[in-house]
């Protein structure tokens, strides 16, 4: 048996054991074709349905192959609730037990879209959990979306989960922090120096405050922008290394708690390298329609999370030290996953395949 077959029979399997009951029929049917989608994005470290269909293993010409992997995601019955959310309700289920950092952040997808990202930030990496995808270049999400998509977030998780979100000058909204704090969520967000505050019941701009590198300054029950929304914090921080400051907007009471949960926001920015140019080069996909756009990425996300648990799994039982070095290792956990899977399949090892996060057992020994 071919690698290739076997590494999509694997993924196959994997995808079924997603639901509770043998996905039959139609269900069944959409799953063979997502798992040669997911297969075919791996081996092929692309998103262009005929670089995929090259890599399904499939008794049939490439045009054929191709004709079957792009009637996937011009299908209107192939969703997130069908196929994507199985897998988030157990990643939420594993996570939820801890504080939840949620990421959102833009991007530009396929041909002249964006997609706007949640993700949760697990092993140093952003899982993607909900997106939406809207034709269009550069350019910022409505507040209407922001707070449309967290509603969708917050109906999949625990009342009682504690969760704290991230986001760059494109979330700083009022209409978006009144969302959070009605959820109970903290949030760290950055905003524009010109921002104007009022401070002591004086009002003015964030860039006439004076800070220097190394600083931190904590600006306590401010009221934001004309609407006077507050009272928050704000934190100037001027980070070592860093040309200028940055201001974040925040319920956090501490600047060092608000400064700790923001260095996780970079984070989401290694997946959309993962998904583009160090990856699957999702920008070159040539799709420029939002919806087949957004069924894609059901594919490109799953496909990106069973290589970062081959990653996650490489670190935890030693196997960097085999197909890297003994020393260090400076590769990512994306880089790891790949490079952990062609070892496996050059060794004739099986191929492990999952979409839930790696925890290794208490017996568990690391690779000699």
């Amino acid at each position: 048996m071919s690698d290739n077959l076997k590494r999509y029979l694997a993924i196959k399997q994997a995808l079924r054991q997603l639901y509770p009951k043998e996905p039959q029929g139609r269900l069944a049917q959409a799953l063979t074709v997502l798992a040669m989608f997911i297969n075919g994005i791996v081996a092929s470290k692309s998103t262009h349905t005929r670089q995929v269909a090259k890599k399904t293993p499939v008794a049939a010409k490439v045009t054929s192959r191709e004709k079957q992997l792009s009637r996937w995601y011009q299908n209107e019955r192939v969703t997130y609730e069908l196929h994507m959310l199985p897998f988030v309700k157990t990643l939420l289920a594993a996570l939820a037990e801890h504080t939840l950092t949620v990421v959102l952040d833009g991007s530009e997808v396929g041909r002249q879209c964006v997609c706007l990202m949640v993700s949760v930030i697990y092993q140093k990496r952003a899982i993607p959990l909900l997106w939406v995808v809207v034709s269009g270049c550069k350019g910022h999400f409505p507040a209407e979306t922001h707070v449309e998509v967290l509603t969708r977030l917050q109906k999949l998780l625990p009342e009682a989960a504690s969760v704290v979100v991230l986001g760059d000058g494109e979330f700083d909204s009022v209409a978006l922090q009144t969302f959070l704090a009605q959820a109970g969520w903290d949030y760290v967000c950055r905003t524009a120096k010109n921002t104007q505050v009022c401070l002591d019941g004086d009002w003015l701009s964030l860039a006439d405050i004076a800070v220097w590198p190394g600083m931190r300054l904590l600006l306590e029950q401010v009221r934001f922008t004309a609407q006077a929304y507050g009272p928050l914090q704000i934190v100037i921080w001027w980070g070592q290394g860093h040309h200028e400051p940055i201001s974040l907007i925040t319920n956090l009471e501490l600047a060092e708690e608000a400064c700790h949960w923001y260095r996780r926001r970079m984070r989401i920015e290694t997946f959309f390298a993962d998904q583009k140019s160090r990856g699957f080069q999702l920008h070159k996909s040539h799709l420029a329609d939002p919806q087949r756009l957004a069924r894609l990425l059901i594919a490109a996300c799953l496909a990106y999370i069973w290589i970062i648990y081959l990653g996650t799994l490489c670190r935890q039982q030693g196997w960097h030290k085999v197909i890297h070095r003994t020393d260090r290792c400076d590769l990512s956990l994306c880089q790891l996953g790949l490079d952990l899977l062609d070892y496996f399949e050059n060794e004739g090892k099986r191929i492990p395949v999952d979409f839930k996060p790696y925890r290794p057992p208490s017996s568990s020994k690391s690779v000699r």
